[in-house]
This record gives C-alpha cells, structure tokens and sequence, in this order.
C-alpha cells in the first residue's frame, strides 16, 4: 500500500485573522514539505494551500529530481459554505464562491473533490452539506483536530454508509512539525494509483492527529518566522515574491503595524505564554466535544434522513 499526505500547506497559504490579530497560516516553504515528506516515508503529497496553488506548482517541480516522491496540485478552496479541497488541478480556483460552484470549477479541471475537516466545530467546515454535494471523499483523520468528536463523527458517517465517499486522512500540517503522524493509505504508488484509489473508494485513513506539543511547535515557528520576514522588511530586504500572500502582505503594512508585530510575536513567545495557551485551547475543545457528544444520535438520525431524502430526489 501506498502511503499520502493529501493535505498539506506552505508559506503560500497567506494569513489566518484570530480576532483582531493576523498571523501566519505558515512559514514553510514548498521544498521543506517535499523533503519532510520523504522523511515520512510518503509516496505522494498534496500541497493544498489556502486559495492559492503556485506553492504546490513550486513543489512538483522540486520533487522531479526525486524518484520516490510525487506532488498533486491542490488547493484549500474558501467557498461561501466552507472549505473544500481540490486535488489534481491544472490552475487555482477562485476563493468566495458557492460551494457547488466551486465543486464544477474542479471538476471542469478534472479534479477531485475532498471535504477537510467536515465536522468540525471551530474551523469552517462544510458539515452536513458534504450529504449533498459531488464529493469524492472526506476527511475521517484530520491532523490538526486532536479534539475527541471531529474525527470520530467523520469516521461514524463514513462507516454508515461505506463505499459512498473515499476515506481521506491528511495531516493538515502548515509546519514541518505536524506532518508524518497520520496518512491516507492507497493501492499502488503513485499519483494516479492515489486518484484511481479515490475514485475506486479503496484507501485507507490511517494514523492519528499530531500531538499537542506539535502544534505549539508550529504556533513557535509562526511567530518566530513571522518576525524574522517583518524585520526584514523593516529593514528594507524582504523581496515580493509572485503570488506568495504572506510576503504580499508584510509589504503592504506600515512601518508601526510591522513592528508592532515583531512586539506581539515576541510576546508569545516565552514558555509560560505558549503554555498558557495550550493549556486554555485544549480545554476549550474538550469542552466542545463534550456538548457535541450528547447531539450524536440526533445528528446521525438527520444524516440519515437528509441522505435517504437526496436519493429518492435522485431516482
């Protein structure tokens, strides 16, 4: 069985905004995920930034010289419902759109369609309208939620009605950090072995999401990589890169939002602050799952009546 890491970003996937702060979504660049996914041991890997695919074309083309790695273009579309992913593209789609929308964009490019994340309760997540739409797959392991009901909820959907959608597990990972502990397995070894296992409903989720201190890991490494692109910008050094969000981005700000940033970054930065952090955000997802425990039977209930529903509209 083939090994992939069909979720996966790098500095091109810009910022996330938490409030009124912005920060990185990554500070990786293409080639670092290629080479992390040799370590791994993957065959295949998706680069699938946030509205953007140049970071994955950068990637592809640095996996050529390797004859034991292959790279699909992807992207992590934003749509107007959630987010969704489209594998084996030819060029990016355009963020903002109704979700089916965006579905027949990557379908024009014959592309795959996964849904990340879908039950997620603190990203944007597509939910129950993943019922309805043209999807391949779906994530039943994603990396980045190691709260106790996403994944598990993912996985009861996907064991109710088997053979329905492919069983997707991508790590999600936007640092070196995070990569490597969970991986969809595949018939074959390569990139069209992994999109004829797709499409023939046959992989395998495998894995667990990344440990905790992974993503205080990468949170650091934000931070840190953040503050170094501001100060050379400050200082005058930091180029435009083409399409590249994140450097776009630094550039247009002032000076004082600039600095302001290094202050914050470095303000996060001591132990005691990341500590603080974790400690609050585990606690608030075991929170949440403990309330979405409770609502499992009602919710599977309404699955099974809004599926039961689109496919009698279908016959």
């Amino acid at each position: 069985m083939g090994k992939a890491d069909t979720h996966l970003h790098t500095e091109y996937s810009g910022f996330t905004k938490l409030g009124v702060m912005k920060f990185p979504e990554s500070v990786t660049q293409p080639w670092e995920q290629v080479e992390k996914g040799r370590q791994n041991g993957m065959d295949v890997i998706c680069i699938t930034d946030h509205d953007e695919t140049a970071g994955a074309f950068i990637a592809q083309d640095y996996a050529k010289k390797y004859d034991d790695i292959e790279v699909v273009i992807g992207e992590e579309v934003t749509t107007a419902d959630g987010e969704v992913i489209g594998l084996f593209l030819n060029e990016r789609i355009p963020d903002g759109l109704p979700v089916e929308e965006t579905v027949d964009i990557i379908r024009s490019q014959g592309g795959l369609t996964i849904a990340p994340h879908p039950f997620s309760f603190h990203v944007f997540a597509l939910r129950e309208k993943i019922l309805t739409l043209d999807l391949d797959g779906f994530e039943t392991i994603n990396g980045g939620h190691p709260d106790k009901y996403s994944n598990r909820f993912a996985k009861m959907v996907m064991d109710r009605y088997p053979k329905r959608w492919a069983e997707m597990s991508g790590s999600d990972a936007h640092s070196v950090y995070t990569s490597g502990y969970n991986w969809t397995e595949f018939e074959g070894t390569t990139a069209d072995d992994l999109r004829k296992s797709i499409l023939n409903r046959t992989t395998k989720a495998a894995g667990e999401p990344a440990p905790v201190l992974g993503q205080v890991q990468w949170s650091l490494d934000v931070a840190i990589g953040g503050q170094k692109l501001m100060y050379k910008a400050l200082r005058g050094k930091l180029e435009p890169v083409k399409d590249d969000h994140l450097i776009e981005k630094i550039l247009s700000v002032n000076d004082l939002k600039k600095f302001t940033g290094i202050v914050a970054a470095a303000a996060y930065i001591p132990p005691w602050m990341c500590g603080l952090g974790t400690v609050l955000s585990t606690a608030w997802l075991a929170k949440g799952a403990r309330k979405l425990d409770k609502e499992i039977p009602q919710r599977l209930a309404e699955i099974d009546r809004i599926i039961a529903e689109y496919d009698a509209g279908k016959n």
